[in-house]
Order: C-alpha cells, then sequence, then structure tokens
C-alpha cells in the first residue's frame, strides 16, 4: 500500500456513533485506523465510544495509535463514553467540537455515518468551499454506502447550486487501497 503524504500528522475520521448493519463498516474502520496507526498519524475524533467511532477509536489504540477525541460536555455520559480510549478534550458544543476537530486534523476520512456525519461532512466541505482550509476530504464509500450523497452532490453541482468547483473539493473512494492517493489529491 503506498504511503500517506508526508504532510499528513493527524487525520480527522468522521463516522458513525452506531455500527450500522452491515459487518464491513466496522471492518472498514478498523482497517483504517491500524493503517493510520502503523503510518504513525493521529487519529482525530468525535470522542464517542460506541459504534463505528468507538471502533475506530479501540482499533487505533489496539495498533499503538495516538487517538484524540472531542467531545461535548452533554455527550460525556457513560453510554456513550464507555471504553472510549485515548486523550479526551470536553468541549461545550458540537461547534466547537467540529472546529477543534478540523483544526488538528491535516486531512479528513469519512466512513459511514448518520446525520451527525454528514453534517460533519458538509461542514468541511462547506469551510473548503469558502477557502477556511485546503485539506484532502475523503469519503469512503464502504459497500456503496456513500452511492447516494456522491449523487446529491453531482445533482446540486449540475443544477448550479455549487459555485466554486465543489466536485474537485473532495474525493470519493472504493477501497482502502485507494485512499493514499485520494489524500494526495489524485483521484476522484
Amino acid at each position: 500500500m503506498p504511503d500517506i503524504p508526508k504532510n499528513i500528522r493527524a487525520i480527522c475520521v468522521f463516522c458513525g456513533s452506531a455500527a450500522g448493519n452491515h459487518p464491513a463498516y466496522t471492518a472498514a474502520a478498523h482497517d483504517l485506523v491500524a493503517w493510520l496507526a502503523r503510518a504513525r498519524i493521529k487519529l482525530v475524533y468525535g470522542g464517542g465510544g460506541i459504534g463505528l467511532m468507538g471502533s475506530v477509536a479501540r482499533s487505533a489504540a489496539d495498533n499503538g495509535g495516538e487517538v484524540d477525541g472531542i467531545i461535548p460536555e452533554f455527550l460525556t455520559i457513560p453510554e456513550v463514553m464507555r471504553d472510549a480510549p485515548g486523550a479526551h478534550q470536553i468541549i461545550g458544543d458540537l461547534h466547537q467540537r467540529m472546529q477543534l476537530m478540523a483544526a488538528r486534523a491535516d486531512a479528513f476520512v469519512v466512513l459511514p455515518g448518520g446525520i451527525g456525519t454528514i453534517a460533519e461532512l458538509v461542514d468541511s466541505l462547506t469551510w473548503k468551499h469558502l477557502r477556511q482550509h485546503t485539506k484532502p476530504i475523503v469519503i469512503w464509500d464502504v459497500e456503496g454506502y456513500w452511492t447516494p450523497l456522491a449523487g446529491l452532490l453531482d445533482h446540486i453541482i449540475a443544477h448550479g447550486f455549487a459555485h466554486g468547483d465543489l466536485a474537485h473539493m473532495f474525493r470519493i473512494v472504493k477501497s482502502l487501497d485507494a485512499l493514499p492517493a485520494a489524500l494526495d489529491g489524485q483521484a476522484r
């Protein structure tokens, strides 16, 4: 597998606080962060210990990786924080969480998730569109999970509601093997 670009030292992973109903989602989460840990890339994530979020954090820690969780105080209940490894910063709200995750990461990778994951992706895309960052945004379309979202983004572009070049602000990959090139901006 190709190396991660050298300018990337921390990757923010957006993913669900549920595990989803396909085992490939959890397998992808484990594979991604095991690869990051081997490459000594810090995991930045939403701080929870449940669902795919918990899987990425535990897998990173189990593989000797550095884990940086950022979680709003209202989500620090035991059910959410259960078994969440790594360093955690407790902050005031979801907006602060997104700002800190973005500030601490050199790139974003999106795994399957729900409405919160979509919100994080859209925030990242909006900030990139408004030139608030130039960091790579990669959507890993595990088992076709994000195919409908990709269609919606294409629809937005086709109907003239994406000013600038939204199509080149993110990459969609179908496998972990395609991730390094996408992080380097070479594939869509």
